[in-house]
């Protein structure tokens, strides 16, 4: 593809984004999975020009509520030509600038494979534009920061003065983070098998199964992914699974599995002793599982498709010995993978999100046997659903339960590693510990 037609792509791309992702009465699909169909409709858009149409498109997205500031500000609407032009232009100063506007004349150049040129409105708009700064002084906490309005004042109760520091995390590259899988392997044994293979990587900071990738790189070509001695995971989520403290003999409960990531986790840490059950609402996150499953050497896991009038929850209430909650949540804590999410995502969310955590927690709390544990969990740094649901359902018919503190829990699991924040409850941030955004709560069940 010429440069031109993959600019006039990346405005396509933008465009299908806008109309099933971000519009009023969109389907609000993940971006993710909107690019996927895009590309797949155009099978003759070859790998290095799919990479540069989906730089341009996600350059965009990560910066959309900046853009739209900019565009507002100048009487524009955020149209996917003007978006992109925006993208181009912002930032540039001196002999960028000039680049800039280079760069801009040549892509709307109006050839055959090239997006029309640019009409007088927009000659204006670029001249408006040029030699900006993306982040504008004159900007409202929002914009400058890159967040929604409606996160501000739960983030800043959150936060507070490092509220600036964690947003800017919160744009950063999310790192690659891999578990070691202990049914067939160490973390040493995974890093060497790795380094053979000419990937490097480290310890992570917190979790004793955790190896982070110094870049972002394929990793499921190689043979310490394929015979499952290694998996994808965030840092956060392996320490989610270290504080259920499933062991040998136990049963578990893994009620929101999804695609059985913590699973494959805590079914490592039980050495396949005793029994795990995979539960969720959707049967093609659980058929996705099983691959996974088989991979990794798991066989002491079932999966379960939760369904209305389903009697599995009464049949076998307190009869778990743990019971992991991974509430469906708005994902904030994810914002830098998920770009896409801080706009997709709206306060009406929230409020649903709420009641639906709500409910699955006490659902959840009745598989909990006497002496048992119930823990709790989200991706998402909001304390609403966080210290919020907690504080919720503690109150309101959860006497039955009691918070283990943290301090204590990590001590028993990780004797002389320093937990990694204060106070009862496990709360990570991309900025404070560089894992995405996660809380747990581990309670106990009275005996």
């Amino acid at each position: 593809m010429t440069p031109s037609a993959r600019v006039a792509a990346a405005i396509a791309l933008l465009g299908a984004l806008e109309a099933q992702c971000f519009a009023p009465g969109a389907r609000r699909r993940p971006a993710d999975a909107v690019a996927a169909d895009f590309f797949r409709e155009r099978r003759f858009i070859g790998g290095g020009d799919r990479r540069a149409v989906s730089e341009y498109a996600w350059g965009v997205v990560r910066q959309r509520i900046r853009l739209d500031w900019h565009l507002a500000r100048i009487g524009m609407e955020p149209t996917p030509r003007l978006l992109l032009l925006a993208q181009m232009l912002l930032g540039g100063q001196g002999d960028d600038h000039g680049r800039a506007r280079q760069a801009v004349e040549a892509a709307f150049d109006g050839s055959h494979y090239g997006p029309p040129a640019l009409d007088a409105a927009e000659r204006r708009a670029a001249a408006a534009l040029a030699g900006r700064a993306l982040v504008d002084p004159a900007m409202p906490e929002g914009p400058r920061l890159n967040l929604p309005d409606w996160v501000l004042p739960s983030f800043r109760a959150r936060f507070g003065d490092a509220l600036p520091a964690e947003a800017a995390a919160l744009e950063g590259d999310a790192p690659v983070d891999l578990r070691a899988n202990l049914l067939k392997g160490d973390r040493a044994r995974a890093a060497a098998m790795l380094a053979a293979e000419g990937i490097a990587c480290t310890p992570t900071r917190f979790s004793p199964w955790g190896l982070r990738l110094p870049a972002r790189r394929p990793i499921t070509g190689s043979a310490a992914y394929r015979e499952g001695l290694v998996e994808v995971q965030d840092e956060g989520s392996q320490l989610i699974a270290l504080l259920a403290d499933a062991r040998p003999g136990m049963r578990v409960a893994d009620y929101c599995a999804g695609a059985a990531g913590k699973t494959l986790a805590m079914a490592a840490t039980m050495g396949n002793r005793g029994k795990i059950t995979a539960c969720d609402t959707s049967a093609a996150r659980l058929e996705g599982a099983a691959k996974r499953l088989r991979r990794a050497g798991v066989d002491n896991a079932e999966r379960h498709l939760l369904a209305p009038g389903d009697r599995w929850a009464k049949r076998r209430a307190g009869s778990f010995d743990r019971v992991l909650v991974d509430a469906p949540c708005t994902g904030t804590g994810t914002w830098r993978r998920n770009p896409d999410a801080r706009l997709r995502t709206q306060p009406e969310d929230l409020a649903e999100l709420l009641a639906v955590q709500h409910d699955i927690l006490v659902k959840a709390a009745e598989l909990v046997r006497p002496g048992g544990r119930l823990i709790y969990a989200t991706c998402s740094l909001l304390p609403e659903e966080n210290e919020g649901q907690m504080e919720r359902f503690l109150a309101r018919g959860g006497e039955r339960f009691a918070p283990v503190p943290l301090d204590g829990l990590w001590t028993a699991l990780l004797p002389g590693v320093t937990a990694p924040c204060a106070g009862p409850y496990l709360s990570l941030s991309p900025g404070a510990q560089g894992t995405d955004g996660f809380f747990c709560a581990v309670l106990e069940r009275a005996a």
